[in-house]
């Protein structure tokens, strides 16, 4: 059964803290949903009501398209190893670029990483937690380095140019702000 929460209980923050991938969901009023799986050691919580993640150059930018015209955001973690349990967070979220003032204030709560181009930051309204049971178990062999190694080989004017090739526009041709 489901049950709902106002705040990002402690227990609940160590549920979290022990996911190897969450998934983040986001839709412009039209257009697309974007279900994006994130990983590596990119999400923190800040307090009940506040988390942040930090978003690494990806073929496409579309939480960033979706957040220039609503707020919304869903992320969800999904246990792949003990007892089940999904959680999801619900509220709205901003996007927060290398430009911007609170950018330096965050970033240091991540290790560097290549190609960081954005810090979404969300305020929780609803946490919901149900059964996982039918998810199905798997072992956590490790990160992958592929992303990281592909970023330090183009350096950080080629990701540049790559965010202004590549991400400037979203999957329904809205145009997305690029660091």
């Amino acid at each position: 059964m489901g049950k709902k929460y106002e705040a990002i209980s402690p227990r609940h923050r160590a549920f979290i803290e022990a996911q190897k991938i969450f998934f983040v969901a986001t839709a412009a009023p039209e257009g697309r949903v974007n279900l994006s799986p994130k990983g590596m050691d990119t999400f923190r919580v800040i307090d009940e009501n506040r988390i942040v993640w930090l978003n690494v150059t990806g073929s496409a930018n579309e939480t960033a398209a979706h957040l220039q015209e609503s707020p919304r955001m869903t992320i969800m973690f999904a246990a792949f190893e003990g007892d089940p349990k999904i959680l999801r967070l619900y509220g709205e979220a901003r996007a927060i670029y290398e430009k911007d003032a609170e950018w330096e204030a965050l970033i240091g709560l991540f290790p560097p990483l290549p190609g960081a181009r954005q810090i979404f930051d969300m305020r929780v309204d609803l946490v919901h937690t149900s059964c996982g049971m039918s998810v199905p178990l798997f072992d956590y062999v490790g990160e992958r380095d592929d992303l990281n190694r592909w970023a330090e080989k183009k350096g950080e004017e080629g990701i540049r140019a790559y965010w202004r090739e590549r991400n400037s526009v979203s999957l329904d041709g809205k145009p997305i702000e690029t660091p």
